[in-house]
Formats: structure tokens, C-alpha cells, sequence
């Protein structure tokens, strides 16, 4: 028995907003409006996205002493998710600079702060964490050889999802295990190397992630909905749900964290897919990241 249904292994951000009608050029400076501070980061995000919906939640993470640090526990506290594996100092707490545009579309730079600092030592000393949760969901903000740690510290039959942004190479190791390994075009790219130069589509894109090793791939397309992936069932298409969209900004991390959440219950890859297109399409009707994110019943009427 799981004392968890999803932890969350990752990065915790304050998240530092501006919003500006075009985002500046090269050398060119451009007026904003008035700065606004929320708890982000891609771990955080996933991990109050996945409590709203109403899974049992913790999170491994790393913050600084700091008052944004301060910020980052609250924000998971109030959401229910379980922040004993949040470990404080080292650095200041990690800090994203996103500029949004009237259409909603974001651009971000990230400050890792303390979750460079998130280490494999870390994920050993929380190996009882790691052993007490179904599903491990994990991303790239924090080093890499962390993540290695998390894979070979799974429970046994426990499942692995990881959304490898900012991307890079994967080592076989970390790609063997991911069920699914989700991933937007640019991130399919990067991971592909040129291989993905000459791929012709996303169902291109899919098949060939999939022949590098995962047990199953998720590919996110936007307002054209997902393709899911995977030895035994082909590659399928999921429709995307129609809305006004308002700041995109945490939408992906949604998406992972719904889809980690409902494979982790026993539904199948389409179906927590589709479940998890319904709740992307909630969050970026909403201004910020995890103030954006719907409760199940929010997302049942969609």
C-alpha cells in the first residue's frame, strides 16, 4: 500500500511576472506592468497541480532561507500537499523572470538558486519517501545526476513520468524507465539530435522517442491536442478542449502532473491524456501558474 499517489521530485521557483504588450528584441527595452510575485517552479507547480485534483501528494525539493522560500512551503501547504521532503538552504531559493504577452504566450529565464543544490544524497536520504509513492514524477531544473539517483531509488513496481525540460540528452538508464516521458516539440528536438531534423510530423516524432527506450512517450502539441505512444497500442492522437486562452504560464506542468496522477490510478495512457488536456485547458484560462490550477470539479464541467 502507497502512502502516496504522486511524489513530485523538482524545482521550486518563485516566479517573478511582468506582463508587456511584445516581448523586447535584442538590446531593446520595453515597459511592463507592475511586477507580481507567485510560487512556481516546474516540481512545485506539479505537485499543488496533482493535491487541487485531489491526489496524495508530497514533494522533494530544495529552497533557500529566504521569504520566497517561505512563500514556496506555504503555497504547497495550502494546497495539501505533504512538504516533508523539502529541504531549506544552501542557496537562495530558485527565481523564474516570465514576460507574458496579451495573447497569454510566456517567455521565462530561470535562476536555479537552491535547486542546483537538490542532490543525490538528498534522494538517498529520502529513499523511504521515494519507496511510500506510486507514481515519481520528475523535470530538469534540478541536476540531472539527481534524477539518475531518483530512477534507481524507485519502489519496486513504481512508475516513473518525466517531462525532461529545460531539455538535453537522456542517459538509457533514465529513458528505460520513463512510462511516460512527456515532451513538447522543441523538447522532442533537443532529445531527438538529428534525428528529429528529418522527422516529417509528430507521429514521426513519437515513434522515433519511443525507439530510444521509454516504455511510453507523450508528445503535448498545444492547442492541437497530444499524441500518446507506446509499444503495445500504436500512437494515438487526443483532442485538445477549446477555451479563451489567458497566461499559458504552468499549463504543461498541469498537464504532467494529471496525467502522472490518473496512470498512476489505472487509467490508460489516452485516457489520462484527454483527462489531462481538460485540466492544461482549465489553468490557462487563468492568470499565473498555481493560482491557475482547477479543482476535479472545475474540471468535470469542461
Amino acid at each position: 500500500m502507497y502512502d502516496y499517489d504522486l511524489l513530485v521530485v523538482g524545482s521550486a521557483n518563485a516566479d517573478l511576472v511582468i506582463g508587456v504588450e511584445r516581448r523586447p528584441a535584442a538590446g531593446e527595452t520595453v515597459l511592463g506592468s507592475d511586477l507580481a510575485v507567485h510560487p512556481g517552479g516546474k516540481g512545485a507547480n506539479q505537485a499543488v497541480a496533482a493535491a487541487r485534483l485531489g491526489a496524495r501528494t508530497a514533494l522533494l525539493a530544495r529552497v533557500g532561507d529566504d521569504a520566497h522560500g517561505r512563500l514556496l512551503l506555504d503555497a504547497q501547504r495550502a494546497a495539501g500537499v505533504d512538504t516533508t521532503g523539502v529541504l531549506a538552504g544552501g542557496a537562495p531559493t530558485g527565481v523564474a523572470l516570465i514576460t507574458v504577452d496579451p495573447s497569454g504566450d510566456n517567455s521565462i529565464v530561470v535562476s536555479p538558486g537552491a535547486n542546483g543544490r537538490l542532490t543525490p544524497a538528498d534522494v538517498r536520504a529520502a529513499s523511504g519517501l521515494l519507496h511510500a509513492s506510486k507514481v515519481v514524477s520528475a523535470q530538469l531544473e534540478i541536476p540531472l545526476e539527481t534524477v539518475v539517483e531518483v530512477v534507481r531509488n524507485l519502489a519496486p513496481g513504481g512508475r516513473f513520468v518525466l517531462n525532461p525540460s529545460p531539455p538535453r540528452p537522456l542517459p538509457a538508464e533514465v529513458l528505460a524507465v520513463c512510462d511516460p516521458l512527456i515532451v513538447n516539440e522543441h523538447e522532442a528536438k533537443v532529445i531527438l539530435g538529428e534525428a528529429g531534423d528529418t522527422a516529417a510530423d509528430p507521429e514521426d516524432w513519437a515513434r522515433l522517442l519511443l525507439a530510444k527506450g521509454p516504455r511510453s512517450v507523450v508528445v503535448t502539441l498545444g492547442a492541437e491536442g497530444a499524441l500518446v505512444a507506446s509499444a503495445d497500442g500504436g500512437v494515438q492522437r487526443v483532442a485538445s478542449v477549446k477555451v479563451d486562452a489567458v497566461d499559458t504560464t504552468g499549463a504543461g506542468d498541469s498537464f504532467t502532473a494529471a496525467l502522472a496522477w490518473r496512470v498512476g490510478a489505472g487509467a490508460s495512457l489516452a485516457q489520462a491524456a484527454a483527462y489531462a488536456a481538460r485540466v492544461g485547458a482549465a489553468a490557462v484560462t487563468r492568470r499565473g501558474a498555481q493560482e491557475s490550477f482547477p479543482t476535479a470539479e472545475e474540471v468535470d464541467t469542461l
